[in-house]
């Protein structure tokens, strides 16, 4: 077989599993929208916020310290206890569902009714809130994060592929455990959306906020509580991009990377999210392989975007948006 039809193979395999992470962040995003209408422009920072959290937790780092020091005069930075990874992750739950209250209850709640563009300024506001009180809250240099996922080149698809094609495929073994856990998210959160008792509220509220209300459905309660699932999200997004880059402040950018899966599988549908994922994941990845050679490379910055860009001026829903039809 040729040597470049193998490196495409592999190129296939790892642009499928960064299509899975992908497909995450923007389920998020999804999600929001889905329950509220809200484009939440904060999903990434949130996943920042989750990771920063998450390393101050396990780390028995206290929180304010800078702050605290600087008013007090005081040189306290830690607890001098380090927790269980499973033990953090739990608790830094209960922080992503305490900040999903919060925001319902001081920003959100006091904009019902008001236009697209003034919730999603919200959402602008929100996340440089978030970042500002991430970095005041736990600093801004890079931590390392590690939750006791197995890291480093899988052996055994090496030796497997070697002994099949005579070349061994290369898959970070963070890789392949990311794609299971967020491919099992995206599994769980499909079932949920599809045949849960609060998933069919969800879309009822999401199809007409009056109606829903009409037949006692709790428009708090289900803000609420899509919010918590979005910052869940969130913070496994930040535990599998923490883990393969540190958690570092340019984290938040993945939300932008997001943006282009949902123009491509559309702004209100958990499958396009899945799909839309995949795609950009293995497109991008293929591009720079194939033409990224002969343009000085760097392709899989821009890619993205390009194609986004071609589905908005020929099909602006997505594949699985749905067609909004006016009388006029």
């Amino acid at each position: 077989m040729p040597d470049q039809l193998l490196f495409a193979m592999e190129v296939f395999l790892n642009g499928l599993m960064a299509g899975v992470l992908y497909a995450l962040v923007a389920l998020g995003f999804v999600l929001i929208y889905k329950a509220s209408g809200i484009f939440n422009y904060a999903q990434g920072v949130m996943a920042l916020f989750a990771a920063l959290t998450l390393v101050g937790i396990m780390e028995g780092q206290v929180p304010f310290s800078h702050l605290i020091n600087a008013v007090f005069g005081t040189e306290i930075h830690h607890f001098g206890w380090h927790l269980p990874a499973v033990v953090a992750i739990v608790l830094t739950g209960v922080v992503m569902i305490a900040l999903a209250w919060a925001v319902n209850r001081f920003i959100f709640r006091h904009l019902v009714g008001q236009e697209p563009i003034i919730l999603f300024m919200a959402t602008i506001g929100l996340a440089y809130f978030m970042e500002g009180v991430g970095d005041i809250m736990w600093g801004a240099d890079i931590k390392k994060l590690d939750v006791g996922l197995p890291q480093g080149i899988n052996t055994w698809i090496d030796e497997s592929t070697y002994e099949i094609f005579g070349y061994g495929f290369f898959i970070d073994n963070l890789d392949l455990w990311a794609t299971g856990i967020a491919a099992a998210l995206v599994i769980a959160l499909t079932i949920f959306s599809q045949y849960s008792k609060q998933g069919r509220a969800l879309r009822a509220v999401a199809d007409d906020h009056q109606a829903a209300l009409s037949v006692g459905i709790s428009l708090n309660y289900i803000w609420v509580l899509v919010w918590s699932i979005a910052g869940f999200v969130a913070l496994v997004a930040g535990i599998m991009w923490g883990t393969k880059s540190g958690v570092q402040f340019s984290l938040s950018l993945i939300a932008l990377k997001a943006l282009p899966v949902l123009m491509l599988g559309g702004f209100t549908s958990i499958p396009g999210a899945i799909v839309g994922g995949l795609i950009i994941g293995v497109g991008e990845k293929l591009f720079e392989f194939a033409i990224g050679p002969l343009v000085g490379g760097a392709t899989e910055n821009w890619f993205a975007y390009v194609l986004a860009l071609l589905f908005l001026v020929f099909r602006p829903q997505g594949l699985f948006g749905e067609r909004i039809i006016e009388r006029v």
